[in-house]
């Protein structure tokens, strides 16, 4: 939600595969890619965005520490980071998903999007349950 510098970023991307890789991933057993390379995750961010009020984003806690660590200017980026993430989750159609305590907020959004869009458009999104992770 921050600009980088382009060659910060293509470094960090591969450093965090090769991250990826020396924790035991089997690119040979499963899917590797790069997100920012697959459009449809900012299409359905786009999309469930549409369905999504700002004020249930504004109170989210991690847009409130963060705005005020920069100078209270948050980006929308940062604001809707959080739909960008259910979009994450459901373009998938994720079943479970491994979160620490701080991210529970920001799934409960992707379930009740979800369910918002499953309601208004018939079912098509299972609603992600949590698998809370010790840290």
């Amino acid at each position: 939600t921050m600009p980088k510098e382009p060659a910060v970023l293509r470094q960090n991307i591969l450093d965090t595969t090769a991250a990826v890789l020396a924790c035991g991933i089997d690119p040979k057993k499963c899917f590797l890619f790069r997100q920012s390379l697959v459009p449809e995750h900012a299409e359905l961010a786009w999309i469930l965005g549409c369905l999504t009020n700002v004020p249930r984003l504004l109170r989210l806690p991690q847009w409130k520490m963060k705005r005020a660590s920069q100078n209270n200017e948050g980006t929308v980026g940062l604001l809707t980071y959080p739909v960008l993430q259910a979009a994450d989750i459901l373009l998938y159609k994720s079943t479970h998903v491994p979160v620490g305590e701080d991210q529970v907020l920001h799934l409960e959004l992707a379930q009740d999007i979800a369910q918002l869009f499953n309601k208004k458009y018939g079912e098509f999104f299972p609603v992600p349950k949590a698998i809370l992770s010790e840290l």
